[in-house]
This record gives structure tokens, sequence and C-alpha cells, in this order.
């Protein structure tokens, strides 16, 4: 029996070291985390962390996904639809029937655990909830939206992970391409000229509006050649502020003014315009309609922002 021991326990030893030699410890907005190497059961919390495997093209390991788009319409028996996975951003990317975990603030815990996944990704901001707890059942990394880069930090660490930093570096290289492109398209149409600078607005259902000022499209229309139209005075988790009618009714004429609604049943561009502020401001709007279930942000999502939103604003400068 000794003799069968210690070969046993050279192996153990053995397969100890090279599962530690493929772990890598990724430092992210909420820790530092030990993570496997090419993980194969992931669950995301959102859009944005999808959207990062996507453009890795590992979003058919996803088998857990939250989403604050869901109504109970696009769920059956705990799983998003078939053909809601066909719809806007889903349909863009290669998804195996994940389950539906919750929301980013509000994630199924139990579900989550009975999935078992290998790693969960999300994105972050202050004093957001679960770590934690969602720690506890699998590694867990984070990126804040108000980070600098922050989903070209995120693309490169999970690209690290599932040995894709090739495919993570020709994307980014792509997006800012696309963006230098357009940037001279607007520059040749003379769009600088008349507007200079953008707002970013996003018209909430009820009626509030909320600036965004270093996220959410605002990168992207920075990296087209706008100026900043307007900065916000109280920033809300590091995203944007509430903008009152007469800050928007201050806005001179050279500024260009981005109605950018959340989807869904939160939309609220059409009621915006009916207002008299909207109907004030709508000959220097354009409407930005993202696609449904789209993340706000990352590298497929600014891909199709830079496209649409030169599109728009070459049109509207006709």
């Amino acid at each position: 029996m000794p003799g069968v021991l210690k070969p046993l326990t050279t192996l153990t030893l053995l397969l100890a070291a090279t599962a530690a030699a493929q772990a890598l410890t990724l430092i992210h907005d909420e820790g530092k985390t030990t993570v496997p190497a090419k993980p194969q059961r992931v669950v995301v919390l959102d859009e944005e962390a999808l959207g990062w495997l996507a453009a890795l093209g590992v979003s058919d390991r996803v088998v857990g996904l939250g989403s604050t788009y869901f109504t109970p319409d696009d769920l059956s028996g705990g799983k998003i639809k078939p053909e809601v996975l066909k719809q806007g951003f889903y349909g863009r990317v290669k998804l195996n029937s994940p389950a539906y975990i919750g929301s980013w603030t509000a994630p199924n815990l139990e579900t989550i655990t009975a999935l078992k996944p290998d790693l969960i990704v999300r994105l972050t901001w202050q004093g957001n909830q679960n770590y934690e707890q969602l720690s506890r059942i699998a590694p867990t990394v984070g990126y804040a939206e108000a980070g600098a880069a922050f989903w070209q930090r995120g693309l490169r660490d999970l690209a690290k992970v599932f040995g894709k930093q090739v495919e993570a570096e020709r994307v980014i290289k792509q997006v800012a391409d696309t963006h230098r492109a357009n940037a001279r398209k607007l520059l040749a149409a003379g769009v600088f000229r008349k507007y200079p600078k953008v707002v970013v607005v996003a018209p909430f259902a009820g009626g509030t509006n909320w600036l965004y000022t270093d996220v959410r499209l605002v990168p992207d229309l920075r990296a087209l050649g706008f100026k900043d139209g307007l900065r916000g005075a109280k920033i809300t988790l590091g995203v944007g502020s509430a903008i009152s009618d007469e800050a928007l009714l201050g806005l001179d004429k050279q500024t260009l003014v981005v109605l950018f609604p959340p989807g869904g049943k939160y939309n609220g561009a059409e009621a915006f315009l009916n207002t008299p502020v909207g109907q004030r401001l709508k000959a220097q709007s354009v409407v930005y309609v993202p696609e449904d279930f789209s993340p706000y942000s990352g590298p497929l999502t600014s891909l199709r922002h830079s496209a649409a939103l030169t599109k728009l604003i070459l049109e509207k400068v006709k």
C-alpha cells in the first residue's frame, strides 16, 4: 500500500500545481480575484459583460444571463425564450439558451449556484451589492462604468483568462479605426462648424431627463470629434445626473443634442419631444435609439454607435 499511496500523492500534487499555474489573478474594480484559465461555464449579470465575451468569441459559454430588460413574456420556465434571443443585440451574439438569473441589482443567488459557474462577470458601480455573495459561488470580477477606458480594461483582462489577447487587441483597434474614419466624414461635411459641441440626454418614460457626461455614448462622440457641451453638477453612481428644463433651455445653437433613450419600457424620447423643451430643441436634436437588449457601452456597441450616429448626424446637417 505505501508504494501505491506515494504515486497517487505525487500525481495529486502535480495536478494541483498545474491548476495553479493555469489560474490567473485579476485586479479589478471590486477586488483581487483568482480566476481559472479558460472557464467553460460563465454567468454574466448584464449585457455589458455579455458584449465583452461576444467580442472575444466565447459568448457561447454563458450559462446564465442577467438583465433589466426582460418582462414575464420574455421568459419561460426560467429560460429566456428562443425568439427573444434572436432579437436586437442578442441576435448578434452566439448564445446557447442561458438561464435567466435576475437583474444586475437583484441577482437570483440560488439560480446562479445551481448553474455551477466557473466565473461571474459584471458591470459595477459605487455601492453595488452582492459581490461577497457572488464570490462565494464562483470567482467574480466587476468593472466600474465610471472608470477610465473601463470596457477596454475588462476586455483585456478577460482576454487573458480565455487566451484571446489577439482578438481583444484586434477589436479595440477596430473601434478606434472606425471612429477615426467616421470623424473624417463628419469633418469633411462641415459638421463641426455647425455643431462643435454635443450633449447626451437620456429621456426616461415618466418625464425624468438624465445628462451623461463621461459614459454611455459620450466617449464615442468625443472620439468622433465633438467637444463637451455641458457638464453635470453632481454625478450619480459615476453615470450621469438629472438635468433640469432650465439647463436644457440654456443650451446654445451650436450644441448638438443627442437624445439617447433607455431601452424598452423606459424609453421616453417621443414624450420628451412633445414637451415645450423638446419642441424648443428639436431643430438641433437627433434621436439615437439603441437596438433591443443593447449594452450601454462596449466594443460591439461602440462600432454600432459610430456608424449609426455618423449617419444620423450627416443627415441632420444636409
